[in-house]
């Protein structure tokens, strides 16, 4: 029996006289068929299912709907902090955004952890988790606070899970615009001696009260400060309310405008600082153009010389930053330059210049910079005037090798060629002062030019040994040997040596060639015209070289000139061996190579083959010593032998037979 004062329809409100009246119209329904029940079925017919009449009433429940199951939900509420309900947040004003979490049956569900979540550009959560546990009416509050200043709308979401079923809710909020402004600007102490620094402070106001609900950035600027004659905090949060910077003085040395501002404040703030101006303590010498610190002398400029120097100073103050508007004067040690700019006044960065023309004389000076009415001066560092040309009595050409296997070897690059340049003082010449090469047997340079362009002085090509291996009288024409004339001074013919190569340099002072030229021995790879003490050799081993008898006791010293096909020198670098030696002991050859042989006379060298015949034996000579095995136990006479063996570079190799005879004391 249905208790009334406990049912669900007792507490849902209802009165007993009508839910009476619902209880019998409910029995009716069924009566009628209308609860969707088979109306056919009495008694224990109906409940075996046998009465077909019964199915025929389940067509009254045609028509109705079947309740979908119920489940949990969650539902976003907001209120004000005075507990009004508003979905409006500002600034001023948060909200306090709570969640109702009630199970499938609409009971509240205690201790569920709901989270929630909203655009983080607009706004923030108390704490800042986002999370609460519900109560025990199924409520989790959190405190929302406006994070943008500049107004919009948002969303919170809400979730929880209840049994294991996750559940959403959510809910829409405006967000109001917060309108702030920047109190008056301060900085103690508001005047600063030179280099001083002050601090700046600046109050964040909402209306007439400072805004401390979050922080917001606030920039400093001023004119010294981009000018880098100031520093200062460049941006800085406001804590509580109030922003604050430092301020330094770098040398700004006047009234500096401090203004503060940030994003979303409408109106900035400003300030003036008066800066008290540095003191000059110094004229600095900072650099000279051209670097070298070289110029030269009136009219022989060019090939990157020039007749004008100019000189770089620096005033400084006592900080060592530089100071604007300063008059500065120039002088000269020397009355043999000109200077160019007397009087000049520095610009922002305390940078002052001048420049300084040569005469026509070779000499040094420094220039002198001076603050007038000051003792303040200081001088440049040493400049040289120089002719800075080449001239003809310095022109240097060498080669690193004199002696190569080219007379039937091609060798691209067999060697380098070397030219150095000076001038008239013996200062090296600019870089860049072109020289070009010519020979008469080989090749030289590369394949994009035929010479090559100094540095420091000097630069150097390759040499390579090819055909024509024959030297023509002056061809080609070069200014080495007059265009073929052989006259003027310095003017020389080419060699007509066999395997001599004439190699010719040449470059110019602007209105005259300069010339020089060194020789290169095509050096054959065997040994043809080697002599002994000014005898020809044998090179047949059945008919050895006889270095006669000597007591078994002594030592045979005997020296060979090397000589190739041309009686030029075996190439430099070919070695020389006692090879196969029977019943003797040989000291290491001396040397035991070819050396660099230039072309030679008797008396001294003459790399420029302008003194040598075209027959005469330009071979290197080398000493040889010998000596028995048994120079203190003679018993009897012997016999020795021996090769000079001598291998080129190329892995040619010549053997001169040699024997020696050795008598008993």
């Amino acid at each position: 029996m249905t208790d009334f004062k406990t049912s669900p329809v007792r507490r849902s409100g209802l009165h007993a006289p009508v839910l009476l009246t619902a209880l019998v119209a409910a029995a009716l329904l069924s009566a009628c068929g209308g609860g969707g029940g088979n109306p056919g079925a009495v008694g224990p017919t109906a409940s075996s299912g046998t009465g077909s009449t019964g199915s025929t009433g389940s067509t009254g429940s045609t028509g109705t709907t079947t309740p979908a199951p119920a489940t949990p939900t969650v539902a976003v509420a907001f209120a004000s902090a005075g507990g009004s309900a508003t979905n409006t947040l500002t600034s001023v004003a948060p909200l306090t955004v709570s969640a109702t979490v009630l199970d499938q049956d609409k009971k509240p569900v205690p201790n569920a952890i709901v989270t929630f979540a909203t655009d983080p550009t607009l706004a923030a959560f108390s704490p800042s988790a986002g999370t609460a546990l519900t109560n025990a009416n199924g409520v989790a509050s959190v405190t929302m606070h406006a994070v943008s200043l500049a107004g919009g709308a948002g969303t919170v979401t809400a979730t929880s899970s209840v049994a294991g079923t996750a559940i959403t809710g959510v809910s829409n909020y405006a967000l109001g615009a917060t309108t702030l402004t920047l109190g008056s600007l301060s900085a103690s102490p508001a005047s600063l001696q030179a280099y001083g620094s002050s601090t700046l402070s600046v109050d964040l106001m909402n209306g007439a009260s400072k805004y401390i609900d979050q922080s917001v950035n606030v920039s400093f600027t001023s004119a010294c400060v981009a000018a880098g004659k100031a520093t200062l905090t460049a941006m800085t949060s406001t804590v509580s309310g109030t922003a604050q910077a430092t301020y330094r003085d770098n040398g700004c040395g006047q009234a500096d405008t401090i203004t503060a501002s940030a994003n979303g404040v409408s109106k900035s703030a400003s300030t003036t600082l008066q800066i008290a101006p540095p003191s000059t303590a110094s004229v600095q010498f900072t650099s000279a153009a051209p670097v070298g610190q070289s110029i030269v002398i009136k009219g022989q400029g060019g090939n990157g010389r020039t007749e004008t120097a100019t000189l770089t100073f620096k005033v400084v103050d006592i900080n060592g930053q530089g100071l604007a508007n300063k008059t500065v004067n120039f002088s000269a040690s020397t009355s043999a330059v000109t200077v160019n700019i007397p009087t000049s006044v520095t610009q922002a960065d305390g940078t002052v210049f001048t420049t300084v023309n040569s005469g026509t004389t070779p000499t040094s000076f420094r220039v002198q910079a001076s603050l007038p009415g000051t003792s303040i001066s200081t001088l440049s560092d040493q400049i040289l005037v120089s002719n800075g040309l080449p001239v003809q009595a310095a022109v240097s050409v060498s080669s690193a090798s004199f002696d190569v296997e080219g007379w039937t070897v091609d060798n691209a690059t067999a060697t380098t060629i070397k030219v150095m340049l000076a001038d008239a003082n013996g200062n090296r010449v600019p870089d860049g002062t072109p020289v070009l090469f010519q020979t008469n047997m080989g090749s030289v340079g590369s394949s994009s030019q035929g010479g090559c362009s100094t540095v420091n002085g000097q630069c150097s090509v390759d040499f390579g040994t090819q055909n024509p291996r024959y030297p023509s009288p002056n061809s080609p024409a070069t200014p080495c040997n007059g265009n073929g004339t052989g006259t003027g001074t310095g003017v020389t013919n080419d060699s007509t040596r066999p395997g001599l190569a004439t190699i010719c340099a040449s470059t110019t002072d602007g209105t005259t060639t300069l010339f020089g030229k060194t020789t290169i021995f095509f050096s054959g790879s065997q040994a043809k015209n080697v002599t002994m003490n000014g005898n020809p050799v044998s090179y047949d081993a059945l008919s050895p070289n006889d270095l006669g008898t000597i007591k078994s006791s002594d030592t045979k010293v005997f020296q060979l000139q090397l000589n190739d096909v041309n009686n030029n020198p075996l190439p430099q670098g070919t070695t020389v061996a006692i090879t196969s030696p029977l019943n003797v002991n040989a000291a290491a050859p001396q040397p035991s190579a070819v050396p660099n042989v230039a072309p030679h006379t008797t008396a001294a060298d003459d790399a420029s083959g302008n003194s040598i015949s075209t027959t005469a034996a330009q071979g290197s000579i080398h000493t040889f010593s010998i000596a028995s095995t048994q120079p203190t136990s003679c018993t009897a006479p012997s016999q020795g032998s021996f090769n000079v063996t001598l291998t080129t570079p190329n892995g040619t190799v010549t053997n001169i037979p040699f024997k020696l005879s050795f008598s008993c004391p």
